[in-house]
C-alpha cells in the first residue's frame, strides 16, 4: 500500500507503518488488487488499494482516506472495483464519505462515476480548509455519497 501510494504522484504519503497499521487495525474496511507476479516472494504485487474506516459516532458511515491504483494498472476499473468491495462486505453502510481536493480531477470523477454506477447522490460540504493545514496543503472538501447499499 505504501508503494502505490509513494508512486500515485498525487496521494499524501503516510509513514510505511500507517499502512501497516491500517491493514491490521482496519481490515475490515481497507482493500488491495494483487495481480501474479513472478518475481515477488508472495508470487503476487499489490497495484492497487483502498483504506478507510467507519466513522466513531456513525458506523454506517464510512470514511474512505486513500484510494490508489498503480500507473500500469489504471483505466480498468480497479478503485471502482475495490470501493464496490468495501460497500457489498457492509450491508449496513449507507454513505461513503471523503475529501478530495478540487485539482485532483482524477479522483473526484472516480468518485462522480463511482456514485452514479451505484445509483447513489454525491454531494460536496466544507471540511478542511488551506487554514487548517500547517504547511502548504490546499482546501480539502468532503464528498458524501449517499444511498450506498451492498448489492
Amino acid at each position: 500500500m505504501w508503494r502505490v501510494a509513494r508512486d500515485s504522484g498525487e496521494l499524501d504519503l503516510n509513514s510505511s507503518y500507517a499502512y501497516l497499521v491500517l491493514a491490521e487495525h482496519f481490515a475490515e474496511t481497507c482493500r488491495v488488487a494483487v495481480v501474479p507476479d513472478g518475481a515477488s516472494p508472495t508470487g503476487e504485487r499489490v497495484v492497487g488499494f483502498v483504506s478507510g474506516y467507519r466513522l466513531p459516532d456513525d458506523v454506517a458511515h464510512l470514511f474512505v482516506w486513500q484510494v490508489a491504483v498503480d500507473e500500469e494498472a489504471r483505466g480498468n476499473g480497479i478503485a471502482g472495483r475495490l470501493l464496490d468491495a468495501l460497500v457489498d462486505d457492509a450491508p449496513d453502510l449507507t454513505t461513503v464519505k471523503t475529501t478530495v481536493a478540487e485539482d485532483n480531477v482524477a479522483s473526484r470523477t472516480l468518485f462522480v462515476r463511482w456514485a452514479a454506477r451505484r445509483g447513489a447522490t454525491i454531494g460536496t460540504t466544507p471540511l478542511f480548509t488551506a487554514d487548517h493545514f500547517p504547511d502548504a496543503h490546499v482546501d480539502e472538501p468532503m464528498l458524501v455519497i449517499d444511498g450506498v447499499h451492498a448489492r
